[in-house]
Parts: structure tokens; C-alpha cells; sequence
């Protein structure tokens, strides 16, 4: 199109270094802090490499940079860690220049991939996962978009080391220092509550946390969050099962109608929509332009409201438009959060200021629970406190209560919600536990009771694009006389072991000291034969 066009010639503009090497032939991504284009060089023998080029956004720091382009000159080039071939700097400008993998879009592929083939992927997403974490860098942002697989020549590179980090031990030297500047930058309120619908709420509180001594007497009954969300779900239309690269999440922004609440001394809850983002760095307060504040909300009903509350979820400015002092005055929790909605591990969700290789093992399992579920996104949630929500529904309550104390965080949840059964879920979802088994010449029905599932989650057919993707395969054996058929061609999906689910639930362990490592999950049962 004319506005990529106008882009390269931006690029030839900014990087000139780059007209006399490179082709540059079209944008084939574009993210927060980089845009990537697909480029031919020409090399001496006379013929054309394709190379990606990754130019970075001229408000990057330069200490970043750096520490991305050590990521990949040092781990990367081998156990399908994405390396390096060049960089060209021309003053703000930084250009990375990769080699390039032809990739499919996980999300085209996702419901025609045989379930070996998901064994292979995961199987070489943790060979790279092991990769890195030997070298002590924490990836940050383990997704498929970010794990580049070509399925024909069956080549994966994990790619985009923007968001890295460094363990305490990193053999990368610009992780140490990158390190101490993310903490620096990160901050965020040490308590936070949220409500799911049915009266459940959740609220998440740092631990032992010690007021200044400057703080008020009203400080020392601090037991709050600035506000409470309640999630409704909602009607969301239907999935469009006309093409299979349409994203089919089970949690989604549009199942969800987010409000701030007060409770009232009945157990009937007024809701009031959500008219503040707080900016806790800087102490601002930036509300929306067009606040939807409803009459009956009174500051002395909101007063009321307030000391209506449990003593844990009451403070000066709850259910207001401002932030008290009890609030401001509470101690700060340094963490970091850099990563993909959807993605995150719990630890990072709760704010835990300590967090490690294992944040990038929760994405794999994220990863792999997309892969056997058929679904992709499988999370998607407007905020963390969302996001744990939606966790817990699948993890269970009482487990994330538990693991969260491990890493000094406390959990509220105001009902039990059970964890799910892994197989279970993952077969309704893509259609093939035992009720939709059909053998040939039946139509695939819609799956059975949903009460398994949890509360957001889509109400589960068999795979809209099952007809387009089985095989049927119809073999005349002659035996006894008799014509045998053969059921339709699941691709393994209707022979998942046991091993695929234990290895899953070992990726979304709850507490980060006992998840499963890539070194770890490479001697699995589940790839006894890859070894």
C-alpha cells in the first residue's frame, strides 16, 4: 500500500547506509517498539539472501538496544534462538538485520495441526527456552507470534528479546544493568480488588506491607483497593465459524462489561461505571472526558456505601472520583509486568518484585493450552486483576490463594471457584471428548452439558472447521465377509495422552518455585521418543 511504501522510503531516509545492501521489499510487522521488514541483500556469488529488518523505534534506549543485540549475538544462532546478521545505526535510528524464516500465522494453522506436530512445536519452543534461560535471560514475552514456525521445512526461531530481562546470574552483562533501570520504572499500588460476576470478588494485597512513618492514623486501617470491578458476562455474538483464522478466545473483552461498584447495606450492588485511571509514578489523576456518574450517588451515599464495605475494602476515596491520603501514603511495590495480556504469569499479575525463568514456562503453558484446546487467544482481559480472574476459573480459587502466599501475596476471593480438569476442558473446547466422536456418516453434534467449563467461557461446539480439515478415509478391508469403515481421521486429536495434560499442568503450576523448567520439560514422558 502507499502508506508502506512511504514507511520504506522513511527508512531508506533515516538509515541510508541501508540503499547500497538492501532490497527492501515490503512491512511484514509492526509492534510497540519496532516495525520489521522482509528485505533481499545481494550478496557476491551473485544471489539474493532474504533478510528481516527490524527497525526500532527512535525513543528506545540505547542500553536496551544494546542488551537486545547481546541476547542474540550470544544465545542466539542455534536451538532455534532467532541470531543476528548485522546492525546499522544512523544517529536515533537502529536497524537489526536478522536472517529471515518464512512463518505461517499460528492462528491459520492452529485448528489443521495434527497433534504430533504440536509436539514437535512445543517440543522445540522449550529446546529454545532452554537456550536462553542457560544463559540467564528472561524473554518476557513468550507467544506465537513471537516463536516463528515453518512448517514445511519444520525451522522455528524465537524471536524479539525487546522486553528481556536478566536472572541475577545472567551471563549477559547488559541484562544487569537493564535490570536495575526496569525495577527503577516500575511501580504500582501494593493492593487491588476485583469482583467477578455472581457476587465474586477478588482483592490482592502485598504482604507484610509496612506504612512510612510520616503516614496518618487513617493509614494504619488500610486494608483497600481504590475501586471494585465487577465483570458481568456478557451476550457476545456468536463465533464466526466461516474461516478458521477468525480468533475464537474463551475468555474475550466482549463477555465482559466492566464497572466500579459500592456495596449497600443490602446485598443488592450499585453499579457506577469506571471514570478514573490512576497513574500511581506520578500522582495524577486523569479522568475521562465524559464521566457517566449517576445522581443517587451522593458523596454522604458514597460515605455510606463506604462504611458499609468489609474493614479489607474500605478507604477515604472508595466509590469517589479522587485518591485519599490513606491511599497515596501506602508503600510502593516495585515490579516488573512487561509482557502480552494473556500471557502473564500469575506472580507477574500480583506484582511479585521477584520473578524469574519460570514467567516464560506459564507462556509456554499458555502456548501449549491454546494448541490442545483449539483456541487462540485463550486469555484476553483488560486488566491483571481480570487476567487472574480468568485464571482462576480454570486454576481454581483456593490453589491461587495458596500459591500466591508462597511469593508473599495475599488473595481475597469472596466465593470457591473449582479448578477444571484439563482434558476435559481442552476436548469440549476442540470438540473431541468422547460425545463428539462420530463415526462416519453421523454429523458432528455440539458438544454436551457446559457445566464443566468455567462461567466465561464460550459455549463450546465441535470445531466449526472439523469438516473442512478431517480426512474421511474409508478403507474396504474384506474381514468375515463384512465391509469395514474407518472413522474419520482425527490427526491424533482423539488419542492425546495422559502425558500431554500432566506436562500442562506442570506449565501452569500456580506458584513459580515448583513450575516445571525447559530443561525440565525436554526429558517429559510426553517426548520419551524425541530425545
Amino acid at each position: 500500500t502507499a502508506g508502506i511504501k512511504k514507511d520504506i522510503e522513511k527508512l531508506y531516509e533515516a538509515v541510508p547506509q541501508l540503499v547500497n545492501v538492501f532490497k527492501i521489499k515490503e512491512k511484514i510487522g509492526e509492534g510497540t517498539f519496532s516495525s520489521v521488514y522482509l528485505a533481499t541483500a545481494q550478496l557476491q556469488t551473485g544471489y539474493e539472501e532474504k533478510m528481516a529488518l527490524k527497525h526500532l523505534i527512535p525513543t528506545s534506549h540505547p542500553l536496551r538496544i544494546a542488551a537486545e543485540l547481546q541476547c542474540l549475538t550470544v544465545a542466539g544462532g542455534q536451538d532455534n534462538v532467532m541470531g543476528v546478521k548485522y546492525c546499522f545505526r544512523k544517529n536515533d535510528h537502529v536497524v537489526i538485520v536478522m536472517p529471515y524464516l518464512e512463518h505461517e500465522s499460528f492462528l491459520d494453522i492452529l485448528n489443521s495441526l495434527s497433534f504430533e506436530e504440536v509436539r514437535e512445536y512445543m517440543f522445540n519452543l522449550f529446546k529454545a527456552l532452554r537456550r536462553i534461560h542457560h544463559f540467564g535471560i528472561v524473554h518476557r514475552d513468550v507467544k506465537p507470534s513471537n516463536f516463528l514456525y515453518n512448517r514445511r521445512l519444520k525451522e522455528y526461531a524465537l524471536v524479539d528479546f525487546g522486553l528481556a530481562q536478566g536472572t541475577p546470574d545472567t551471563k549477559i552483562e547488559l541484562l544487569k544493568t537493564t535490570h536495575s533501570e526496569d525495577q527503577q520504572g516500575s511501580r504500582s499500588q501494593n493492593n487491588a480488588a476485583i469482583a467477578l460476576g455472581n457476587g465474586v470478588s477478588v482483592s490482592v494485597t502485598a504482604s507484610k506491607q509496612i506504612a512510612p512513618q510520616s503516614a496518618s492514623k487513617a493509614a494504619d486501617k488500610r486494608s483497600s483497593s481504590l475501586s471494585k470491578i465487577q465483570i458481568k458476562q456478557g451476550r457476545g455474538g456468536k463465533e464466526d465459524s466461516a474461516h478458521h483464522s477468525v480468533q475464537r478466545s474463551v475468555f474475550g473483552e466482549r463477555n465482559f462489561n466492566v464497572y466500579s461498584c459500592t456495596y449497600q447495606e443490602n446485598t443488592n450492588t450499585k453499579l457506577i461505571k469506571q471514570s478514573k485511571i490512576i497513574d500511581v509514578s506520578s500522582r495524577k489523576l486523569v479522568t475521562k472526558k465524559k464521566m457517566a456518574s449517576t445522581k443517587t450517588a451522593s458523596s454522604g451515599a458514597a460515605r455510606r456505601a463506604a462504611s458499609a464495605c468489609p474493614s479489607n475494602l474500605t478507604c477515604d476515596c472508595y466509590a469517589t472520583d479522587r485518591v485519599c491520603s490513606v491511599c497515596l501514603s501506602r508503600c510502593q511495590q516495585v515490579a516488573p509486568r512487561a509482557g502480552t495480556p494473556g500471557f502473564r504469569a500469575p506472580e507477574v499479575l500480583t506484582k511479585c518484585p521477584t520473578q524469574t525463568t519460570a514467567i516464560d514456562m506459564w507462556s509456554a503453558g499458555i502456548v501449549f493450552l491454546s494448541l490442545l484446546s483449539g483456541r487462540y487467544p485463550f486469555y484476553k482481559a483488560s486488566d491483571d486483576l481480570t487476567a487472574l480472574a480468568q485464571i482462576m476459573t480454570v486454576r481454581g480459587s483456593r490453589e491461587t490463594i495458596q500459591a500466591a502466599k508462597t511469593f508473599g501475596k495475599s488473595v481475597l476471593c469472596t466465593q470457591v471457584v473449582p479448578a477444571q480438569n484439563l482434558r476435559t476442558l481442552c476436548e469440549k473446547l476442540r470438540g473431541t471428548n468422547s460425545s463428539c466422536r462420530r463415526s462416519q456418516g453421523e454429523v458432528p453434534s455440539k458438544a454436551v452439558s457446559d457445566s464443566a467449563l468455567p462461567a466465561a467461557v464460550d459455549k463450546p461446539c465441535a470445531p466449526e472447521t472439523l469438516g473442512e480439515q478431517t480426512q474421511h478415509l474409508e478403507s474396504f478391508q474384506e474381514g468375515d465377509g463384512a465391509l469395514e469403515m474407518k472413522t474419520m481421521d482425527m490427526k491424533g486429536w482423539d488419542q492425546v495422552p495422559d502425558e500431554a495434560y500432566d506436562l500442562l499442568d506442570k506449565l501452569l503450576d500456580l506458584n513459580p518455585a515448583t513450575r516445571i523448567t525447559a530443561k525440565e520439560a525436554l526429558l517429559h514422558p510426553f517426548f520419551k521418543d524425541m530425545r
